[in-house]
């Protein structure tokens, strides 16, 4: 099953490439560390090869006496085997895993033959002594080779050649290959305990490694996040080089995304202001005709559905707007347009508090009920803003006055969509009908209802966002 995860595919190679430079490494310090050990076993075959070539003097005779005195410096333990091949025959032991070839034997005596000289001793019979001293290396000498067993495996020896005055003598040392595997093997054990623990590193290396290197990727979707829930407007273009072009294409697609929705608001205001008033001016000269006035109505009817559903697609509905700032902001413009009356307001209003809001529409919504509060109040106008203990996604706004308030028989009537004229003469009607439409433009609500000790309560419910 193929893996879905960068990450994931990146830790796979990084764990199967660390295994492969373990296997590489083990397999390299196995081979050196073998070439050590035979390096030793070959030093220490070359001296038993160098104390067999010291029993053998000038001309080819072996002094046994020797061999028997040194005989506790050939046996290098079970397996070790020495071998002296001569004119006189050959010597050494008998369980000897090789057969390396032996010299020639000398020719027969013949009438031509030069005084003295004899047949080849029977095997195993050379001199007890030998006379003259022990050639030395030189030419007539050739040096230890590499030599193993016929199976390749089980043994392993070296050999070397004199030259002497009656012909050729073969020394042969060998030992058993198991001397070459115990140590190898007794250092394997921690070697692969180490090469573990490397591969153990390497790994726990590449995962750090992929953490920090794909850190950038997963701050980049944090902040695409932050964007589609509001908190952000752009993504930070302080990346590195191969995700700059990547965050500077995401910035200008939410730049475009904000210009259409801002055009697309436009052409509805615009729309809805053309022809709001035509359409009203019509109603009131039709309102003795009623068939006529049925078909203002289907029309306004039919200009406000479309205008809605346009107004509903054209809403940024990732925007965050902190309610405090927009609060102030609003209020100011009502105490400047009622600086005549001395109006108090008083306010409960959670700081942090943001509303997925476009900031215009919460303007608008807070200018309309703001204003009418303040139109009818007595004397103070009431705001509470927080969220909402039932609803944590939603906030609950409460814009109350200390007026008459409206009476529960006409309250469903001042929020319905026909009734946005200035028809009536208390006022409440045309501002709350659009703080109604736009608290559901955003999956709110309205409601009306009667504030204690009088006046009109007014409840709104809006998203909220937690404000980046």
């Amino acid at each position: 099953m193929a893996i879905r995860s960068l990450q994931g595919r990146m830790l796979v190679l990084s764990a199967v490439l660390a295994l492969l430079v373990t296997l590489c490494v083990g397999w390299t310090v196995a081979a050196v560390l073998e070439r050590f050990v035979m390096q030793g076993l070959d030093g220490r075959l070359d001296a038993e090869l160098a104390l067999l070539a010291s029993a053998v003097d000038a001309d080819g005779h072996v002094d046994r006496a020797r061999l028997r005195r040194d005989s506790g410096l050939l046996s290098g333990g079970p397996g070790w085997r020495w071998r002296i091949s001569g004119p006189d025959g050959v010597l050494g032991s008998a369980d000897l895993r090789l057969r390396a070839p032996l010299p020639g034997p000398p020719p027969a005596p013949g009438p031509d033959s030069p005084p003295g000289t004899a047949l080849p001793a029977p095997l195993g019979s050379p001199p007890d002594t030998v006379s003259g001293p022990v050639p030395p290396p030189g030419p007539d000498r050739n040096g230890p080779r590499p030599l193993d067993g016929t199976d390749g495996v089980s043994v392993h020896a070296r050999t070397m050649s004199l030259e002497t005055a009656r012909g050729k003598v073969v020394l042969l040392a060998e030992a058993p290959r198991a001397v070459l595997r115990r140590p190898i093997r007794a250092a394997l054990l921690p070697l692969l305990s180490i090469l573990g623990a490397l591969l153990a590193l390497l790994v726990t290396a590449a995962v750090i490694q992929l953490r920090v290197g794909l850190a950038p990727l997963r701050r980049l979707r944090d902040q695409i996040e932050a964007i589609r829930s509001g908190a952000r407007e752009r993504v930070d273009e302080d990346q590195p080089a191969e995700l700059r072009p990547l965050a500077v294409a995401l910035n200008g697609l939410a730049a475009d995304t904000e210009r259409a929705l801002e055009a697309a608001r436009g052409t509805g205001a615009n729309l809805a202001h053309a022809l709001k008033t035509p359409v009203a001016v019509l109603a009131l000269d039709l309102r003795g005709e009623p068939d006529r006035a049925a078909q203002i109505a289907r029309i306004d009817e039919t200009i406000r559905h479309h205008l809605r559903r346009a107004r509903i697609e054209a809403v940024n509905r990732r925007v965050s707007t902190p309610f405090a700032p927009a609060l102030e902001g609003v209020l100011a413009a009502i105490r400047h347009l009622h600086a005549e009356r001395s109006l108090r307001v008083e306010q409960s209003i959670e700081e942090s508090l943001a509303l997925a809001m476009d900031p215009h529409d919460l303007d608008e919504l807070l200018g309309n009920l703001l204003d009418n509060a303040a139109r009818h109040a007595r004397g103070a106008v009431f705001v509470e803003a927080a969220t909402d203990p039932a609803r944590p996604r939603l906030a609950r706004l409460v814009i109350a006055d200390d007026g008459p308030g409206i009476p529960e028989e006409r309250r469903g009537r001042v929020l319905e969509r026909g009734a946005r004229l200035d028809e009536r003469g208390d006022g409440h009607g045309f501002g709350l009908a659009i703080a109604a439409e736009l608290a559901g433009l955003y999956g709110g609500e309205l409601r009306l209802s009667e504030r204690q000790g009088g006046g009109l309560f007014v409840e709104v419910t809006a998203p909220r966002r937690v404000a980046g």
